[in-house]
């Protein structure tokens, strides 16, 4: 099991970026950290679990002051390792949290680290998120998206906001020169119903550099004709 110092580091950290945990909740994320750096392929380049901590854990949870309070419903797309889905989903038990992944051995992952770590409030959905947003099921329904390391924010907003209700949020998590990315995504962000919220710099405990959290409101139902085919706002952003 990991260290005391390790989960007390981790508390420390947490609360610095504006996440209280309980002993057990830092617990979790620490074997989440075990799980992803034992795991059978490359989930990170990263092999140090003290960096790891700061640069996935802490890093996630850098997310949570631009998550409102109360129950909700967030999605993590493109979770890859679980991140940030998997640290919101245990430090905020209140939101169903949907880990949308389209790879199949990354989700076959996600599934066992859900399991293992008991989280009852935490799903995996293996899709993509373009066929998400054009899914009745899903378009519209979710009070938060988030997204670390996906794509370029011009393209993102289309994964995102169709998932987005009208009074949702997309919640970004960019590095520190971002500048060039929010001057292109303004037409996109446009199209598809949103508005820019909040763009601010963190600074993460650990971290050599800062980091941005881009948000954008969704104000408008999104045009039916977005998102496009997958793979297509890639390809061709807005």
């Amino acid at each position: 099991m990991p260290g005391l110092d390790a989960r007390a580091e981790l508390i420390r950290d947490a609360a610095a970026v504006g996440a209280l945990l309980s002993e057990s909740q830092a617990e979790r994320m620490l074997v989440l950290v075990e799980l992803i750096l034992q795991a059978p392929f490359n989930l990170t380049a990263i092999r140090d679990p003290a960096v790891a901590r700061q640069k996935h854990l802490v890093d996630s949870l850098g997310l949570l002051p631009w998550i409102g309070p109360g129950p909700g419903r967030l999605a993590d797309l493109g979770s890859g390792a679980g991140l940030p889905g998997i640290p919101l989903g245990v430090s905020r038990p209140d939101l169903d949290v949907f880990l949308v992944e389209s790879v199949h051995k990354k989700a076959a992952f996600l599934e066992r680290a859900v399991d293992e770590l008991g989280l009852g409030n935490v799903r995996v959905v293996t899709a993509r998120a373009e066929d998400l947003g054009q899914d009745p099921a899903w378009r519209e329904s979710l009070d938060w998206v988030v997204a670390r390391a996906v794509a370029p924010l011009r393209v993102l907003v289309e994964y995102a906001l169709p998932l987005c209700r009208v009074g949702g949020r997309l919640v970004a998590a960019k590095g520190p020169g971002v500048g060039e990315e929010v001057s292109a995504a303004g037409r996109a962000i446009q199209l598809l119903g949103g508005r820019w919220g909040p763009v601010t710099a963190v600074q993460i405990p650990g971290l050599g550099g800062q980091r941005t959290v881009a948000c954008v409101d969704k104000v408008r139902p999104t045009p039916a004709r977005w998102p496009r085919r997958a793979g297509t706002p890639a390809r061709r952003p807005l």
